[in-house]
């Protein structure tokens, strides 16, 4: 898969809403799907802010300018409107209710899954506990090693048993990941691990104006990094 390839996207294309049931209660999502998709990205957001946080759309449609597809969803806590996100378990079987979505849309691409922050966390825990149907890997958009200031690297601990590929996006200025101890826990997990590094970005992929970067050109750097990723990781014939 050519990461420069096919950024002719629409930019009026249609992103539909779709709806599924984590128990008893009903999330949404959103589909964002171009022309010729080569791949369906699972997409969910962060502890803070939900699917349409300008972070979740700018990503998508980096991703979608490179074929990527992406299927955005929501966690129950932040459909409804609250703050605290829910229960460990109620994350997780979001995550797999949403990769059950994805596979019920029968789009037939191959199917990755992953998100921001705590999102990705709850993706690769989902997949730790037991597999999650259909999906090929996981990409995390700042995985948050831990807390500002902790010693405990715990949060990677379920890592290990996570038997898929995995995109490690990590800004060197994020004071949820340390760099050295994000290499450590790749270096841990040996060649299922692909860590890239976004120079300057913190914990939300910002970076400072004296950088000479700027947030669009950071969106762009990990799309490609994605979609590269990707088309190592679906294999031939897949783009």
């Amino acid at each position: 898969m050519n990461a420069a390839a096919g950024r002719e996207m629409p930019p009026d294309l249609e992103i539909p809403e779709l709806e599924f049931q984590v128990g008893d209660v009903s999330v949404g999502g959103l589909l964002l799907r171009p022309p010729a998709a080569t791949a369906l990205y699972l997409f969910a957001h962060g502890a803070g802010a939900g699917m349409r946080h300008p972070f979740m759309e700018a990503a998508s449609r980096s991703l979608a300018e490179r074929r990527i597809a992406t299927l955005r969803y929501e966690f129950p806590y932040m459909a409804a409107g609250r703050r605290m996100p829910d229960r460990q378990s109620t994350l997780v079987d979001t995550v797999r209710a949403a990769a059950q979505a994805a596979l019920d849309l029968a789009l037939e691409l191959p199917l990755f899954a992953g998100g921001k922050s705590m999102g990705g966390r709850m993706t690769s825990t989902a997949a730790a506990e037991n597999p999650v149907p259909g999906i090929r890997g996981i990409a995390f958009y700042g995985f948050p090693l831990h807390r500002p200031g902790d010693e405990s690297d715990a949060r990677a601990d379920h890592l290990v048993d996570v038997p898929l590929p995995m995109l490690f996006l990590q800004g060197t200025r994020d004071r949820l990941a340390e760099l050295e101890r994000v290499r450590r826990v790749c270096e841990r997990l040996q060649d299922r691990a692909t860590l890239h590094m976004v120079e300057g970005a913190d914990h939300g992929f910002s970076v400072l104006k004296r950088s000479g970067r700027t947030d669009t050109g950071v969106q762009e750097e990990m799309a490609d990094a994605v979609t590269r990723w990707i088309g190592l990781t679906a294999g031939p014939g897949n783009g």
